[in-house]
């Protein structure tokens, strides 16, 4: 009796999170965690932002915009997005105009007002994993088919080729056989065998030497 293999179980968003009040921010990771999450991390600065989201690569950065230091949470934001490409959600109290169009330079996946309420950030996470997916399955893609262009070479334009020999001459004015050209252009490799007119016409005796087919 074969048994059915059990479905695995999906990993927790690995989030790092970004706050300098450590009560809130202690609060915030009992959220995460209680939401199913896992906290891959917390920082209270820019800097220390950005050198853990590059050594713990999590999946999402939870970012408090007002950090306390030389980098706030919009310049750190940056810097991860330009070394890790992770994805970040920012949390602010403040709905400055000005702060808001400075954060939407880092292009955020999410932008939570404080307070916010738990289904809100279940919310936004879920979205900016779900956004962050297709973003590198189409990059993948994207990259797959550039290799993909880059192996083949197209065989195209006017072939000069010798009307006694059959070979061919390319680009640089080189004459070569039709077979070493085909392979410098393209992925196509060759097996040699002889067609049944050339059979006929060329090895007789062998084409009379095979075995009749078969009679129903």
């Amino acid at each position: 009796m074969t048994t059915t293999p059990a479905p695995a179980t999906p990993t927790p968003c690995r989030i790092l999170v970004v706050e300098d009040e450590l009560i809130v921010s202690a609060d915030l990771q009992d959220r995460l965690s209680r939401l199913g999450y896992k906290v891959a991390g917390a920082a209270s600065t820019g800097e220390d932002a950005v050198k853990k989201a590059v050594d713990l690569h999590p999946d999402i950065v939870l970012m408090d915009i007002i950090l306390k230091g030389d980098m706030d949470g919009i310049e750190a934001a940056a810097l991860v997005k330009q070394r890790c490409q992770i994805p970040v959600i920012f949390l602010t109290a403040n709905s400055n105009d000005m702060i808001l169009e400075r954060a939407k330079v880092t292009e955020p996946f999410g932008y939570l007002l404080k307070p916010f309420e738990q289904r809100h950030l279940k919310m936004n996470i879920d979205i900016a994993v779900y956004k962050s997916r297709l973003e590198r399955e189409r990059a993948q893609l994207l990259r797959e088919l550039q290799d993909a262009l880059a192996r083949v070479k197209t065989l195209s334009g006017l072939l000069p080729i010798c009307a006694w020999c059959k070979n061919v001459r390319d680009d640089e004015g080189y004459w070569k056989s039709v077979e070493s050209y085909v392979q410098s252009h393209t992925d196509a490799r060759f097996s040699h065998c002889l067609c049944p007119e050339c059979m006929e016409k060329h090895f007789p005796a062998a084409d009379q030497a095979s075995p009749p087919a078969a009679q129903g």
